[in-house]
């Protein structure tokens, strides 16, 4: 991490940095639950994160991802600018490093929304970071979540559910995790969420 004497301290800036990780399988809500932590409470920045893939029509630079190419990409990471990295479906995504060590300088909560494997990568480079993992009430009720979308066929839906299972299991024996929490009430689960960050930045700050 930087130097903080490097660096001037902006009036905004406060001691009480947390790099937060959220992960779950797809269709249990976790980017709305990631979205509504960081809407309930302040200081809160999410990681946007490099990606080789190239952007759709509806992708805003800067705020979905940063998009380089692959050869870029692959530079990126053999100097270690990125904390974890995956690659999906031939794509490269990875967390910048240099971003979230100077956020966290800035007293910021840092959060990211990453798989059980990037959250690996982090918990290894930074055991202090803290983690959720959000699970779905049953697999009958992520299933049925998977369907509800009505985005994919149902082959891929049963893809997409045969990882979510494994994802899970994966979780469970990773000891990464310091918090499972199931959604089965959005709104139970989103407060659930906020109020563990806010006491673990408490318990931290004391």
């Amino acid at each position: 991490m930087a130097d903080p004497a490097t660096h001037a301290r902006l009036a905004t800036d406060t001691d009480d940095g947390l790099l937060l990780i959220i992960s779950g399988p797809s269709g249990v809500g976790k980017t709305t639950i990631t979205r509504g932590v960081e809407r309930a409470i302040p200081g809160s920045v999410f990681s946007v994160s490099c990606t080789s893939r190239p952007p759709t029509p509806a992708d805003v630079e800067g705020v979905d991802y940063h998009f380089v190419s692959r050869d870029e990409f692959k530079r990126l990471e053999a100097r270690g600018e990125f904390l974890e990295t995956a690659e999906v479906f031939g794509n490269c995504y990875g967390t910048p490093r240099k971003w979230v060590d100077e956020q966290l300088r800035r007293g910021r909560l840092v959060i990211l929304e990453i798989d059980v494997q990037g959250a690996i990568q982090v918990k290894r480079a930074m055991p202090e970071a803290f983690a959720i993992f959000i699970l779905p009430p049953s697999e009958d009720v992520l299933l049925a979540r998977l369907r509800s979308r009505k985005r994919e066929s149902e082959e891929i839906i049963q893809r997409r559910f045969a990882e979510a299972r494994k994802e899970i299991a994966t979780a469970r024996a990773s000891s990464v995790y310091d918090r499972f929490i199931v959604n089965e009430r959005l709104d139970a689960a989103l407060t659930e969420a906020a109020d563990a960050v806010k006491a673990e930045r408490g318990k931290r700050g004391r």
